[in-house]
């Protein structure tokens, strides 16, 4: 447990019109659907952290990133603070896939419209905003 607020990065992956989301494991938020992503390391950009927490966990490569909103999420179970913040991106193509067995039990397509439930905390503040990817 950190005492200081840890900084996130959730990637909005966008392919044909839907955005990926994985099913989270032994993770705080677990049973949730969240986007790929993780915690900024020291000295990382954010676009870099973007591209390799995508990489690392979905095996694809991500292009045209922008930044989008933040949230500032406090779960309460867990005693954790984070501020998440959104990067947009597209997937350059190719299949997700389970890199992270022991942390995401499947990566699937939704589209906007259809989100599954339940939603990791950044996700739900992120819908609580009235965000979509598709109309920045």
């Amino acid at each position: 447990m950190s005492s200081q607020p840890e900084v996130g990065i959730g990637v909005i992956v966008i392919h044909e019109g839907k955005v990926l989301l994985g099913r989270r494991k032994n993770a705080h938020g677990e049973g949730t659907w969240s986007f790929p992503g993780g915690k900024l390391e020291f000295g990382e950009e954010i676009f870099d952290c973007a591209k390799r927490e995508v990489l690392e966990e979905t095996g694809l490569k991500i292009k045209d990133l922008f930044l989008g909103p933040y949230t500032n999420d406090f779960f309460e179970k867990e005693s954790r603070h984070f501020i998440t913040i959104f990067v947009i991106a597209k997937s350059e193509g190719g299949k997700p896939l389970i890199l992270e067995p022991g942390k995401c039990e499947a990566w699937v397509w939704f589209s906007w419209d259809s989100l599954p439930r339940p939603l990791f905390l950044p996700v739900k503040n992120l819908l609580s905003q009235g965000f979509s990817p598709f109309s920045t």
